[in-house]
């Protein structure tokens, strides 16, 4: 069996009465894609801001490569190489393309410093960062404004970002949103090669890609994982098929 890179064992979190995880147990090993599903209001949100540390789980541990990381800051998980990409983009839009990779890998050294100097004239910070924009295929508008880029390009500059961190994992949240068939396509293609270097822990919403991109897939429902395992694994389910073809319109995808 491949290594385990992230471990989310027995977590619970409580908002009042409700319990958004519900002794979540799963894995992320390396060199795989691992999809997280679930209809809307299942917790995958709670999950995934409990894995980043925004926010802390009552019970239960995280690791990352056997750190047991569960009280420690984003900040601190970062360091030990967990990279997220957003549903909503974190992009500073104000500044360039290239500006924007540059302060990724600035973090990724560990030199605030280095915000009080001319960061561009910096070679090797310009190297990491242009190898990223070459990596998502966005060398080319390195001096464009964030703002400028479409959509899809957003996507793939937050990966970049994402890149010049040297992640050990990375946790996508809708990669794919907004994209067209033929970006979809691409970035389908990218996360298939990437997730080589590093493992990807995915959210995404349209099943057709999920079944086409994920290595395995866990099943997320009222705060419980109801089935973890292949496409084909899940599929067979029968809670998994009640939970998709019921009121939330995620039935015909499925």
């Amino acid at each position: 069996m491949a290594e385990t890179v992230l471990s989310v064992r027995d977590i619970c979190k409580n908002f009042g009465a409700l319990r958004a995880s519900d002794h979540v147990t799963l894995d992320l090993r390396r060199g795989e894609i691992h999809a997280l599903i679930g209809p809307n209001g299942a917790g995958k949100s709670t999950l995934i801001e409990q894995v980043c540390g925004t926010l802390k789980p009552e019970s239960g541990k995280i690791l990352i490569a056997g750190q047991d990381v569960t009280q420690l800051q984003t900040a601190d998980r970062v360091r030990l190489g967990l990279a997220r990409t957003f549903q909503i983009s974190a992009l500073a839009l104000e500044d360039t393309v290239l500006q924007n990779v540059l302060l990724g890998a600035i973090g990724a050294q560990g030199s605030p410093y280095r915000f009080f100097r001319n960061v561009t004239a910096n070679r090797q910070l310009r190297e990491v960062a242009e190898l990223a924009l070459q990596r998502v295929g966005l060398l080319e508008r390195a001096e464009m404004l964030a703002a400028e880029l479409s959509h899809g390009e957003k996507r793939q500059l937050e990966v970049a970002v994402a890149l010049t961190l040297r992640p050990r994992l990375f946790l996508m949240d809708e990669p794919m949103a907004g994209l067209g068939a033929s970006g979809a396509a691409k970035m389908t293609a990218f996360l298939r090669s990437l997730c080589h270097e590093a493992p990807i822990l995915l959210i995404e919403h349209d099943m057709d890609i999920v079944f086409a991109i994920a290595d395995r897939i866990s099943v997320l429902v009222y705060g419980k994982i109801i089935a973890t395992g292949t496409a084909k694994d899940v599929r067979a389910v029968a809670a998994v098929r009640e939970a998709y073809l019921g009121d939330d319109g995620w039935g015909d995808n499925f």
